[in-house]
């Protein structure tokens, strides 16, 4: 996997361009340090390295059906550059191998540090899960809150529920078992 990189003082000067054109004194005490230290925030958010995403070990069970919840990941916006986070559940059918687990949450904010769509969050994080389990029966689902309509616009707190659904999470049985294991006390499930 390839870290993006940014331009660190190109987001400085123009942090500054940015204080001058809202009427501010880029130089004044409170503002002095700000470009810094917004160019050092996106110089984070941006180059994050998720580190090793692929670590498999030998499905104990086959059919099994694997959940991992209750991760909260923070994003960007794509379209205001507003932060969004989300609380994000994985679900998947065991065949031949099962993920190590923290490389749920590792390709979580892998997919989440970069200007992005909740929809795409999740569908992001689910085709990587899909290339590297080599199973089709992944469900992703992000519950979230998104500061572009909390705090401007129509200013109202709300959840946006998105999900990504794949193979047997699409059916039916699926979906029932999957709204189940996705409860606030998981549990294990067996189709």
């Amino acid at each position: 996997m390839t870290v993006k990189k940014i331009d660190h003082a190109r987001v400085k000067s123009l942090v500054t361009e940015l204080l001058e054109a809202l009427g501010e004194d880029p130089s004044r005490e409170g503002l002095k340090e700000t470009p810094r230290r917004i160019a050092n925030f996106w110089q984070e958010f941006i180059e994050y390295d998720a580190g090793k995403l692929d670590t498999t070990f030998s499905a104990i069970k086959h059919n099994q059906m694997v959940c991992v919840t209750g991760m909260k990941v923070w994003s960007m916006c794509e379209h205001h550059m507003l932060p969004f986070w989300c609380d994000i559940s994985i679900a998947y059918i065991a065949n031949d191998k099962v993920l190590g687990l923290s490389k749920f949450a590792r390709i979580a904010h892998k997919h989440a540090h970069k200007l992005t769509l909740q929809e795409q969050l999740v569908s992001d994080i689910s085709n990587d899960l899909v290339e590297i389990l080599g199973t089709k029966d992944v469900a992703v689902l992000a519950k979230g809150e998104h500061l572009c309509m909390t705090m401007r616009g129509i200013k109202t707190p709300h959840r946006m529920i998105s999900s990504a659904l794949n193979g047997q999470s699409r059916t039916a049985n699926g979906i029932f078992t999957l709204s189940r294991c996705l409860r606030k006390k998981p549990q294990s499930f067996y189709i």
